[in-house]
């Protein structure tokens, strides 16, 4: 009972927030929390190692499940270039662009370390 009444409070709070800034989430807020155009994918793509398949483009994000290296899976390529997120060092490379999607063997997508995919 307790939690419900503060999921509530939290939700009321946050959408009094909301009204009274007049705050709306900024494209790189957007972009970090949603799934990108997948209107068209790359696919066969295979990681130069194993990543984690993280819930939004930074390291801190959680994550989902992993993409084994050299295993096939398809991206998100509807918007023909990477999303800007969180700085990270990964495949020997230091970047803060990120791709989204996943293992064809899996249903798991997620945000991966553009430096790591061959694209």
């Amino acid at each position: 009972m307790k939690l419900k009444s503060l999921g509530t409070a939290l939700t009321t709070a946050a959408l009094i927030g909301t009204a009274l800034t007049g705050a709306v989430a900024t494209a790189g807020t957007a972009a970090a929390a949603t799934k990108p155009d997948c209107s068209s994918a790359l696919v066969n793509v295979k990681p130069k190692a194993t990543v984690n398949l993280r819930s939004s483009p930074r390291t801190s994000a959680t994550a989902l499940g992993t993409w084994g290296k050299g295993q096939k899976g398809g991206v998100c390529f509807g918007d023909r270039k990477p999303v800007t997120g969180g700085s990270y060092t990964a495949c020997g490379k230091k970047s803060n662009k990120w791709w989204f999607g996943g293992p064809n063997s899996t249903s798991v997508e997620g945000w991966v370390p553009a430096t790591c995919l061959p694209i």
